[in-house]
């Protein structure tokens, strides 16, 4: 009976005018409860006619403030401090408003009865902020204890970090009317915070709490993490703490991706893989980037890939003059488009920006554009990718990769682009694939062109998390199916780099290039793919016997361990701890050009096992793995 009629009751408020009435109705209340206060309840010597003139010109300043002020508009049955704080305003000018009107009557020599003594006026005051902030938390708790009782399932919870957001994060918890969640105790460091109580409940160290015997005496299920700002490595440690203990781990958003600057249990979020694989953050000079971007024509190519798409957001950032955002894929290129357009923080920006559907590999489009535009910084991330796609597909690796690379280039030259900054790959170290191999003989190409005035960088980078068609996402999704997880290799490593991190690096190595060079980022940690795996199950909730880890064997063109460096070459320090320098050796550009026209000869004739033979020659480390193309290895003559 009670839960029909909370249900029935639940999505009904009351109405703003009806708040509006029953605060004045509290402020005459709180008047006359003031005059028998001050007189110790001895009525007798209380003027009753002087008290009903005094209501109606005190009742009319707080009306008349609480009009102006909007206090009555809250829910009352969400009252939060910034309604609080809406009536303390209200009830603060009130009071001025009346002792002013008291100042001019007295200093006039005017006897009136509209003067109310200064001790009424002040405990009316404090009355009225209690009665009005009271009730409004009365009914507020009141409301939350009767949804409680009819909710779902009772969640003994963690809150790790005892601080602002944490308190945040309890009341949105409590608030809940879907589950009935019981804060058990909050987890802090700070030795100050511990054993004492917030709100009634304890803080206590992760020493104490994270042990298997006090989440079996209260029965914990989840550990939420509410500290903003924590270091990528002490998130790590939690993270995994809480998931060894089989706790359901949840993270709460940043407050900019608070609803309406409020926080509501639903906005929490389960860790994510790449939380795990977080470093240091990358601390740039931003002031160099701004200089060397702001007022520029700046061409992304890619645009509408992973990498692409991110160096273009950071670079709105820095004010260029005009950004061309160029790709082939128009449903990529749609979505990111639709993205800027419907993104606040871009539309000041929106006028700068230009969507050009075009093939990198289309020689007369793209002099075209480059004629339209002279852009002033080329980012030069297009590229085809998938190694056992490209294994297959040569042809197109090497029109792409190589010839695309080469048009770009050679236009940036032909029209006096001050930086050409090529986004290459890990993969292009001792290839064992077409699409290692041909990234390798674009860096090349690129490196011998040191002759003119355009400055050209390659930097050089493993993989990166959440990009299209890496391990990350097909785990999420095979996982959001029920499993299994397909491995290529148990014991397969690779280095993880970021998105934006990545993209960080690619910006601030192009800042600070002076020539043809190669930049290495610091990748950290190789990790392996099959510990990922076992992670993301744990991260969604599951136990390792509970989803099955398939090994298919390692696909075409793939190796176990990916490299940063070939082994003749070594690097350099820069100003930038997480940017080496490579000492690279390249062949002179008409060695280049010359191996490339015979490329060209040899893609007009379509035999894919002459085209791989001369990418061998062209690059003697490359030796094939796992593919059709092996047997070539012990028959192509290296230069």
């Amino acid at each position: 009976m009670i839960k029909r009629i909370v249900d029935s009751y639940s999505s009904n408020f009351i109405s703003s005018w009806t708040v509006l009435i029953l605060d004045t109705v509290t402020v005459i209340g709180a008047f006359v409860l003031a005059y028998f206060v001050r007189f110790n309840f001895n009525y007798l010597v209380i003027d009753p006619v002087n008290v009903q003139i005094q209501i109606v010109s005190t009742s009319s300043a707080y009306f008349l403030s609480f009009l102006a002020i909007r206090s009555y508009v809250g829910i009352i049955r969400h009252t939060g401090l910034s309604d609080v704080f809406r009536i303390l305003k209200a009830v603060g000018i009130s009071l001025g408003i009346l002792i002013l009107i008291n100042i001019v009557l007295v200093s006039n020599d005017i006897k009136s009865s509209f003067i109310v003594p200064y001790s009424i006026l002040i405990l009316h005051f404090l009355l009225s902020l209690f009665l009005l902030v009271g009730i409004r938390v009365a009914v507020k708790l009141f409301f939350i204890q009767i949804t409680r009782q009819f909710t779902k399932e009772k969640i003994p919870v963690f809150i790790y970090g005892a601080g602002a957001s944490g308190m945040l994060t309890k009341n949105a918890l409590v608030q809940d009317r879907a589950y009935r969640y019981d804060i058990v105790a909050y987890i802090d460091d700070n030795p100050s915070k511990v054993s004492k109580r917030l709100e009634g409940i304890p803080v206590v160290t992760p020493f104490r709490a994270l042990r298997p015997s006090y989440i079996k005496r209260h029965g914990i299920k989840q550990l939420i993490i509410a500290i903003q700002g924590i270091h990528p490595e002490k998130k790590k440690k939690v993270v995994e703490a809480g998931l060894d203990l089989h706790l359901d781990v949840k993270v709460v958003p940043a407050i900019d991706y608070w609803i309406n600057g409020q926080l509501s249990s639903q906005q929490l979020r389960r860790v994510k893989i790449e939380e795990l694989l977080e470093r240091d953050p990358i601390e740039l000079d931003s002031r160099n980037i701004r200089e060397e971007i702001k007022n520029k024509v700046i061409m992304v190519t890619g645009g509408a890939g992973s990498i692409g798409c991110e160096i273009a957001r950071q670079v709105i950032n820095y004010g260029p003059k005009r950004l061309i955002i160029l790709d082939q894929a128009e449903s990529p290129m749609y979505d990111l488009q639709f993205e800027i357009v419907n993104t606040r923080v871009y539309q000041k920006y929106l006028n700068r920006i230009e969507f050009v559907i075009a093939n990198v590999k289309d020689k007369l489009r793209m002099d075209n554009i480059f004629d339209l535009y002279r852009p002033d910084i080329i980012y030069h991330a297009a590229a085809y990718k998938h190694v056992p796609l490209m294994e297959n597909n040569p042809y197109e690796a090497l029109m792409v990769n190589i010839f695309g690379t080469k048009i770009v280039a050679d236009l940036s030259i032909k029209y006096e682009c001050d930086k050409f900054v090529m986004v290459s790959t890990d993969k292009a170290v001792n290839p064992t694939n077409i699409m290692g191999a041909s990234k390798r003989i674009a860096e090349m190409y690129i490196q011998s062109l040191s002759y003119g005035t355009t400055k050209f960088v390659t930097t050089r980078f493993g993989n990166v998390l959440g990009s299209n068609g890496s391990v990350v996402p097909l785990f999420r999704k095979q996982l959001e199916s029920g499993g299994p997880i397909t491995v290529t290799h148990k014991d397969i490593t690779r280095f993880f780099m970021t998105i934006p991190e990545a993209c960080n690096l690619v910006l601030e190595a192009g800042a600070m290039c002076n020539g043809s060079d190669i930049f290495i980022f610091d990748m950290g940690e190789p990790v392996k793919i099959y510990e990922m795996a076992r992670k993301m199950i744990k991260l969604y909730g599951y136990e390792d016997s509970e989803v099955e880890i398939k090994e298919t064997g390692l696909r075409p063109g793939e190796k176990l361990y990916e490299e940063l460096l070939h082994n003749k070459e070594n690097t350099l320090p820069t100003h930038h701890p997480k940017i080496k320098r490579a000492n690279v050796s390249t062949l002179p550009y008409n060695e280049i050009c010359s191996f490339i026209d015979s490329l060209t000869e040899l893609i007009v004739e379509a035999d894919e096992y002459a085209l791989v033979a001369k990418m061998k020659q062209m690059v003697p480390e490359f030796i094939s793995n796992n593919s059709v193309f092996e047997k070539l290895d012990h028959k192509v003559e290296r230069r």
